[in-house]
């Protein structure tokens, strides 16, 4: 599979992270890279990471390149790609961030690509769609939105629920990291909340996750409410979650959820008592937290779980674009 990133900010840098350093990935080729930023301050970011650390080879730049481990990725500055020549290119792994309008989004299939993932929520997306939620109905989509980071740490949990027990009604709280989008120092925002130093704070926000999982899972609709708190963390993120289950768990909910997800490659499960740093770079869409786990009676049940809001979501966007082009 031969892929452009378009956009090389937190998560097109991480995602090119995992393509090259895991050997399971060998079958994706980054052949491009795009990016308004210098290619040296790009290179720069990539080499040193303040979450993930440092790259642990070589990285360098030469004459329109970035050089890993003695390979030459082709690096342009474009603000639309729609002026290059991408008819070799299968996928384009869309992480600027702007993909919000058809115009902008279909920029990359002008240039020649034959699909586009979005690494975000896009209302001008064919399908907005979630491994283990919705993954069944992309088809021959072209244009996919992979949602949130958020929504993809819910959306699966409450899948397999729905079916095995099903839910009455449901009320999420995602405890979020702080983003790019919130000031270091307080400053005017659309959001008063938000318009707050987000490294001093807890700060009671709103998450596209309360649209996005309904979106996938509409069987949720008028069921769910989520909310979010962004906090002083850099990375990793959790969900608090309590359910009202249409039927009782046969037997303690902590073996259920064993037997649902103990090989699930999506929703991991940790017996030990961790903290949010303990998760970086997990590549789960979520990893409950069991001794979180809490029963109220026969139906009602708080589950907690965390996820590398990066790690993780680009873990997904490496899989939902090998799910994309086995359909093309």
């Amino acid at each position: 599979m031969r892929v452009l990133i378009n956009g090389f900010g937190r998560i097109g840098r991480t995602l090119l992270r995992q393509i090259l350093s895991d050997d399971r990935n060998s079958d994706i080729e980054v052949v491009g890279i795009n990016d308004i930023a210098p290619l040296e301050t790009c290179a720069y970011l990539f080499r040193y990471d303040s979450v993930f650390g440092p790259y642990p080879k070589a990285v360098e730049e030469a004459p329109g390149a970035l050089v890993v481990e003695g390979k030459a990725i082709p690096f342009t500055t474009l603000a639309d790609i729609s002026q290059a020549d991408l008819s070799s290119i299968d996928l384009v792994l869309e992480c600027t961030g702007k993909a919000k309008t058809r115009d902008v989004t279909e920029r990359g299939l002008k240039a020649g690509a034959k699909a586009i993932l979005i690494s975000g929520p896009s209302d001008a997306a064919d399908l907005t769609a979630v491994l283990g939620a919705n993954d069944d109905q992309i088809g021959d989509a072209t244009i996919v939105s992979n949602a949130s980071c958020t929504t993809n740490a819910i959306a699966p949990l409450l899948k397999r629920l729905e079916e095995a027990l099903g839910i009455a009604r449901a009320h999420i709280t995602t405890v979020h990291c702080y983003t790019g989008s919130q000031p270091t120092v307080d400053a005017p925002a659309a959001s008063l909340e938000r318009s707050r130093a987000a490294a001093v704070s807890m700060v009671p926000t709103s998450t596209s996750a309360a649209t996005q999982v309904t979106r996938v899972l509409p069987s949720m609709a008028e069921k769910l409410t989520v909310s979010a708190v962004r906090v002083p963390c850099i990375s990793v993120s959790a969900i608090d979650a309590v359910l009202q289950l249409e039927r009782a768990p046969d037997g303690p909910m902590d073996g259920l959820l064993e037997k649902m997800f103990s090989e699930s490659p999506l929703v991991g499960l940790t017996h030990d008592p961790c903290v949010s740093t303990d998760m970086r770079a997990r590549p789960e869409s979520l990893v409950l937290a069991m001794p979180e786990t809490r029963q109220l009676g026969d139906h009602q049940v708080r589950l907690f779980g965390w996820y590398d809001n990066e790690w993780g979501f680009s873990a997904r966007m490496i899989d939902m674009a090998r799910l994309m082009m086995a359909r093309h």
